[in-house]
């Protein structure tokens, strides 16, 4: 063992002094080779990380949403609705929620207003004319505590409104546009009469029945729309996988250029390469000495490559928030949220990453060296 792990080194410490010798080469080849895994292990780890906040923001969401559809489009829920849902068996809470969106044509963006309800934001208490904003909105409007800020309803009556509090950075990911009211001023602002609400959030005794009791829900009320917090999921895993795609086709070009420029290094060999090869055999080398000694250098070379980029991706995206594909792996928003992703690595991720970029050129370097190692050093050396 001590014997096969010496001549391991020495074959390591000639493969060194080999790639030394021609540095300017195998430094661009490394150069390459580390950007375009910096680019796939970015594009990873970023929608990686997004999914697992998606799932940890909709965690805590409700079981199943009911909405009202009028005409194929999502109307009020008129009184009595809440009735009829509390007399399903299995229904374990139901909730009107009152939300809705408003265009700003200051910073020409919409924000989502919210009358809160238990478990929102932890059913801050807001009173009358009174606001709780999101960071993204105080910091396009310039707003602070005890600000006052006036929005023109589509009525086109005039309120005037304090700014209570602003939400914390922290909850910036699911409340950057958000502007909270009390349900009663929200009814005012919209027109909403009494006993009408949005839509209506409710929570299942069993979550295995959640299936069934939404069958229930449809044949009690025909005209509902049901979503179901795992079909919210998929549709949120969907877009990430979408997005992510899109990034991945613009990378293509630059993909394929690697791959021809490394098969073509890897798979032709140099006059002076095939010399040295030459001179190896005819001081006694074997044939299984001259593979390992180049499988070797392209294991370095693959190796080394794989570690800057993905390091560089590491960095890239858990420090300086993704900025090369930010706009495109977020979405298109006028209201940016600003959050610091938590790093998270999936190993299967890493491992998938690692055996298309590090494995192909490893085992593309075997052949031409073989080709050149089975021929006579003296036809080697002669070219």
């Amino acid at each position: 063992m001590k014997t096969w792990i010496g001549k391991q080194q020495a074959l390591i410490d000639f493969t060194l002094s080999s790639l030394s010798r021609r540095k300017l080469k195998n430094f661009g080849l490394l150069l390459v080779y580390a950007l375009i895994v910096f680019l796939l292990a970015s594009v990873m780890l970023f929608t990686h990380a997004l999914r697992r906040e998606a799932a940890l923001v909709l965690k805590n969401t409700p079981e199943v949403i009911v909405q009202r559809m009028v005409a194929g489009r999502h109307d009020l829920i008129p009184p009595g609705y809440i009735e009829k849902l509390g007399r399903i068996r299995g229904v374990q809470h139901i909730e009107g929620r009152l939300w809705g969106y408003f265009y700003d044509p200051v910073v020409r963006a919409n924000y989502t207003f919210m009358a809160p309800t238990a478990g929102t934001i932890n059913e801050i208490q807001i009173a009358d004319s009174e606001i709780v904003i999101g960071a993204a909105v105080a910091r396009e409007r310039g707003l602070e505590h005890g600000n006052l800020i006036s929005f023109r309803s589509y009525t086109g009556k005039l309120f005037v409104f304090t700014v209570a509090s602003v939400l914390p950075h922290d909850a910036e990911l699911v409340s950057a546009d958000l502007v909270l009211l009390n349900p009663a001023d929200y009814r005012a602002f919209f027109g909403i009469p009494a006993d009408h609400y949005t839509d209506i959030a409710l929570s299942v005794a069993n979550p295995q029945e959640v299936r069934n009791i939404a069958a229930k829900l449809s044949e009690t009320l025909p005209d509902a729309r049901l979503i179901l917090r795992e079909e919210v999921l998929r549709t949120y895993e969907s877009i990430f996988n979408w997005r992510e795609g899109i990034v991945l086709v613009l990378l293509s070009g630059s993909i394929l250029a690697f791959a021809i420029f490394a098969w073509e290094k890897a798979s032709g060999l140099s006059a002076e390469e095939k010399r040295e090869i030459g001179i190896l055999k005819a001081i006694g080398w074997e044939t299984g000495d001259v593979l390992k000694m180049k499988f070797w250098e392209g294991a370095l070379v693959s190796l080394t490559a794989f570690l800057l980029g993905y390091v560089a991706a590491y960095w890239h995206v858990f420090h300086f928030s993704t900025a090369l594909f930010e706009p495109v792996l977020k979405g298109w928003s006028v209201l940016y949220p600003r959050f610091e992703l938590v790093p998270v690595v999936d190993g299967f991720q890493v491992a998938t990453l690692f055996f298309f970029t590090v494995f192909p050129y490893t085992v593309a370097t075997i052949v031409p060296i073989w080709r050149a190692a089975i021929t006579d050093p003296d036809a080697v050396m002669r070219g």
